[in-house]
């Protein structure tokens, strides 16, 4: 279904965080053109990828955690969204004023499934010093004022609420993997 020239976002969870699950940046553009992906880019070391390739979005993930549990031998979820809907979740304007003032601290959740809209209220009942959660297009949207250090709103709490590994990116990753995105 995907055309072999449509465009790609993948996102790794956890990965050169503290120095642990180190997967250097060559090595995965490497990994991923191994697996027939072209015009692979990535941006920052947090594991963010652009690329282009046929192939449905969960099937993309999934040959991509398996090359780099192959490779770097530890298993690391991998989220892949189709360009089009990458740019629907990077419109952002879930929490405006915040994305505007303080980019830093407003976050996209994805994961393999969709968050269910009663996420954002059960995240609410964690949340502390003005900080809010909504779902629009089964992406979850994490406000942080204070920052994300010492929020209640964690990685383990929102992945039992959402039911899957979710991956979050502040809104200037945001912006910078659509401007990669937009720039082939």
């Amino acid at each position: 279904m995907a055309a072999s020239d449509e465009r790609a976002v993948a996102l790794l969870r956890g990965i050169n965080v503290g120095g642990n699950r180190k997967v250097p940046m060559a090595a995965l553009r490497d990994a991923c053109a191994g697996l027939g992906w072209l015009d692979v880019r990535t941006y920052i070391q947090s594991g963010n990828v652009v690329f282009r390739a046929e192939g449905e979005a969960d099937e993309l993930a999934r040959s991509l955690e398996s090359a780099i549990e192959e490779r770097f031998g530890f298993a690391v979820p991998v989220i892949v969204r189709r360009a089009t809907d990458w740019r629907t979740h990077a419109r952002g304007g879930v929490f405006p004023e915040a994305e505007a003032e303080r980019p830093k601290l407003v976050h996209l959740g994805l994961a393999s499934i969709a968050a269910p809209r009663t996420a954002a209220r059960a995240l609410e009942s964690y949340c502390t010093a003005g900080e809010r959660a909504r779902v629009r297009a089964g992406a979850l949207w994490l406000d942080y004022p204070e920052g994300v250090a010492r929020s209640k709103v964690t990685p383990a709490v929102i992945d039992r609420v959402v039911g899957a590994p979710v991956t979050m990116r502040n809104v200037n990753t945001v912006r910078a993997i659509t401007t990669l995105l937009d720039d082939r």
